[in-house]
């Protein structure tokens, strides 16, 4: 539980594990909240400041945003498999992970589904080919559902391994929300970037391009 806010600046921030401090000879207060006995000792359990002359923590408020369980993510996808889309997750339940704009990275790694800017998401997450839709799972082809470079909304179904959470897309309003045309191998000259215009969705499995009429197959989410 974190208390009211804390004073400005680390002046007197105490980590947690770390004894309180309190006059000598003082009475050892009741240990409050942020707080935790052990032997003679009153220590943090919070990053925070002590209250003086208390037994309290005043909780900082985080600024980290975790995935959990059942949590709705936003992410760009780096690399498909056969079995498997890798994903760099950008925003957790509405709250971006970083200060890198999602378009603007949808943008810089369409062709390559890398991010040279250094500006994606902390957390990796997969979409296993059992998990993109609820029907038919064992005909999905993960190159046909998502493309390096689309933006997927998906949602949190375990923490997954110790290097990926495990995403599924198994639901009308989950999958490719954003997606740059793939380019025409037909074509000498790959146009930027900048020059692709965003495909439009026009049914749950294909997207069509605006400017071509192409169409493109992906696992589409339900527009909102």
């Amino acid at each position: 539980m974190v208390a009211a806010p804390a004073p400005a600046g680390n002046e007197g921030l105490v980590l947690p594990g770390q004894p309180l401090l309190f006059p000598p000879r003082a009475p050892l207060p009741q240990p409050g909240i942020g707080a935790y006995t052990r032997g003679s000792q009153l220590l943090a359990s919070v990053v925070g400041h002590q209250r003086p002359g208390e037994g309290t923590i005043q909780g900082l408020p985080s600024r980290f945003v975790v995935p959990q369980p059942s949590s709705v993510v936003l992410g760009r996808v780096t690399r498909v498999t056969p079995r498997q889309a890798t994903l760099s997750i950008l925003v957790v339940d509405g709250r971006p992970c970083s200060s890198g704009d999602w378009r603007s990275c949808g943008f810089a790694n369409h062709a390559a589904g890398e991010d040279p800017s250094g500006s994606g998401g902390d957390f990796t997450g997969v979409v296993r080919q059992q998990d993109v839709r609820a029907t038919e799972k064992d005909k999905v082809r993960l190159a046909d559902s998502f493309r390096p470079g689309d933006i997927v909304r998906a949602t949190v179904i375990s923490l997954g391994d110790a290097r990926s959470y495990y995403l599924s897309t198994a639901s009308n309003h989950l999958g490719v929300v954003y997606a740059l045309p793939c380019p025409d191998p037909a074509e000498l000259q790959v146009p930027a970037a900048a020059d692709l215009q965003p495909l439009e969705p026009i049914s749950w499995q294909e997207m069509r391009n605006p400017i071509t009429g192409a169409i493109e197959k992906r696992k589409v989410a339900k527009p909102e």
